[in-house]
């Protein structure tokens, strides 16, 4: 059977096409305040959104409010003035006929209904919201993918007020400019590796997406000048997960990178309970601090944070467990602990140093010790929200707050999470892996694995000011990371135009051992089910083989020969930060090949054991 082909096109071709027919159609019509043009999901990715299109005779603002289930619930913003009006709508409810009110400054309005049918297949997305509306106001709180369940928003009523359709994996963040930042949907290597980053309107258009050669895990943060701090690998060396990159705004070039081989050696540092040679620091988080020029990453698999020197890269500081750690390393970059009810963490995530200098962190506290012997359980397991300050002249540490311990096993989450500061006294932590097994029990496994065997998956995502809780959203399913942000901010203006795909995207990892057969001429058997999604810039091969099998992707154009090694053999990952892309079926592959390094056409063949098949499928790079 011929492998079944397709052809995907990019979401920004998409996206521009359906802008200009939208554009069209505003030109050609006849649309006032009375009677506008009226999008549903313009962008095709955010389906709690619209754009509205009209024209006014003068020059003049327009405040755009979306009318709440309750008052409180309305979401407004005001437009610069114009003649020509392309509004973002942002805020619309699932399953519900929405009214938006369009107002002129100091003039006319007009209520339009905008029905959104139910953008979750009657899935439930939310346990319970509890909050006041004079706390939350209209901001949302916004969860981002760590498994099947997409990234949604929610009001302080616990409706959903925003939703992306895509898998957007991985953090999201605010920029100065009023857009967001977030994964891509395109996984460039399994489990996780996505090919950059979206720099998006919350209306869901794609204003650039940013390829890397490493490809992005994870997370990322922006510099006072614009400029990218985002976490990468080496595809082609044999650790992941242990590289940042500074990329160019407005070219997507990598301006700077720092391999972390360079200042710990990861033969000689202290191991996590998840720690392995290919994967011996899995960072996390990425976070500069402009008063010391340093950066700090979070080095799940080593228990710590480490701080280096942003234009050499030298060590300065770790915060974490010395146990394990050489002697001199420790005595001259670890923290002495000192005041009352000092914990360190284990296998943390998202660093966050604070305007005096103190560093934040959500301790996963998974298995709560360096010593195999003295690891927690689940059911005895406990997460947390914690703030360390720290003397860099004395090296000394002090625990000053935490929230969650108190909590035990309800709000363990042995992966993912983060922690906000939004102000002395006043933090979010997101408990966002909280799992249980088929029977109910706090899950031994990480979330993805949890829920393949029957278990139950949820987030916790908790607000404290001044000591008192002001916010609880409970969740079902896991959840990366959970951020306070409004809808429509300063700058969100609609920017009209194709978007950019910037960088460059890696050359493909290929396997040099030349196995020499023929083809059989026959086509790949039907068992596998294979299917090729073919992309601008990669492709990816989708195929089911049995355990064991010896199979090899190869293409081929005359003499020339690029081989992609395909493993049947399960693959046991010990921090699935992102499941999304896992399937539940381990007999299922997925190949990505980036186009980068090829040129020409290419036959598609196959090697399954002893036998080299044909698919069919010629791919133009």
């Amino acid at each position: 059977m011929a492998v079944n082909y397709s052809f995907q096109e990019h979401l920004v071709d998409r996206q521009a096409k359906a802008e200009e027919e939208m554009l069209k159609k505003f030109e050609e019509g006849n649309y006032t305040l009375e009677n506008p043009l009226v999008v549903y999901n313009a962008y095709l990715i955010s389906p709690l959104s619209a754009v509205v299109c009209f024209e006014t005779e003068e020059e003049t603002p327009v405040t755009v409010t979306v009318l709440g289930k309750a008052r409180q619930g309305n979401i407004s913003h005001t437009f610069p003035k114009a003649k020509k009006h392309v509004l973002p709508v942002v805020g619309l409810y699932s399953d519900y006929q929405n009214k938006v009110e369009l107002r002129l400054y100091r003039g006319d309005s007009h209520v339009v209904t905008i029905d959104v049918p139910d953008v979750f297949d009657g899935k439930q997305v939310i346990y319970s919201m509890d909050t006041t509306p004079e706390y939350l106001q209209d901001n949302i709180i916004l969860v981002s993918p760590a498994g099947e369940d997409l990234a949604v928003g929610f009001d302080y009523a616990g409706d959903a007020r925003w939703h992306m359709n895509v898998p957007c994996v991985f953090d999201v963040k605010r920029l100065k400019n009023g857009n967001l930042i977030m994964g891509t949907n395109r996984v460039i290597q399994m489990p996780y590796y996505m090919s950059g980053l979206y720099e998006i309107s919350p209306c869901g258009k794609i204003y650039k997406e940013f390829r890397l050669p490493g490809g992005y895990h994870h997370d990322e943060f922006e510099m006072e000048d614009g400029n990218l701090l985002v976490l990468t690998e080496d595809l082609t060396s044999e650790t992941v997960e242990d590289m940042c990159v500074l990329i160019d705004r407005n070219t997507g070039d990598i301006l700077k990178t720092w391999d972390y081989k360079n200042c710990l050696d990861p033969d000689k540092v202290g191991k996590s309970g998840s720690w392995s040679a290919h994967d011996w620091f899995h960072n996390n988080a990425v976070w500069y601090d402009k008063h010391t020029n340093s950066l700090t990453f979070s080095g799940r698999h080593v228990d710590s944070m480490i701080n280096i020197d942003f234009e050499t890269g030298k060590l300065n500081w770790v915060i974490g467990d010395p146990t394990g750690w050489p002697q001199d390393v420790v005595d001259k970059y670890f923290f002495k602990p000192v005041g009352n009810n000092f914990e360190w963490q284990y296998e943390q995530h998202a660093c966050v140093v604070t305007p005096s200098g103190d560093v934040m962190c959500f301790d996963n506290h998974h298995y709560g010790s360096k010593v195999r012997d003295e690891f927690l359980p689940a059911k005895d397991s406990y997460s947390r929200g914690v703030r360390y300050k720290i003397n860099t002249k004395d090296m000394t540490i002090e625990q000053v707050w935490q929230y969650g311990k108190d909590r035990g096993a309800e709000f363990f989450s042995p992966y993912i999470c983060n922690v906000e500061y939004y102000n002395e006294g006043h933090y979010m932590v997101h408990s966002g892996g909280i799992a249980y097994d088929s029977e109910g029990n706090p899950s031994e496994g990480l979330g993805a694995f949890a829920k393949n065997m029957g278990g139950k998956l949820e987030s916790i995502t908790v607000e404290i000011c001044d000591e008192k809780k002001q916010l609880e959203l409970h969740v079902p399913g896991n959840y990366y990371r959970g951020e306070k942000l409004k809808l429509y901010s300063d700058g969100i203006n609609l920017e009209l135009g194709k978007g950019q795909v910037l960088g460059q995207m890696g050359v493909t990892k290929e396997f040099d051992t030349d196995i020499p057969l023929e083809s059989s001429g026959e086509l790949m058997p039907e068992s596998c089910n294979a299917r090729i999604e073919d992309e601008d810039d990669r492709f990816t091969f989708f195929s089911r083989f049995e355990k064991g099998q010896m199979v090899m992707l190869l293409l081929e154009q005359g003499e020339e020969v690029h081989r992609y090694f395909i493993s049947t053999t399960a693959v046991p990952f010990l921090a699935m930060c992102c499941g999304t892309f896992m399937d539940s079926d381990e007999r299922n592959t997925r190949t990505n090949v980036n186009k980068a390094g090829l040129k020409g056409d290419y036959q598609v063949r196959v090697i399954i054991d002893d036998k080299k098949y044909e698919t069919g499928v010629t791919i133009h790079c």
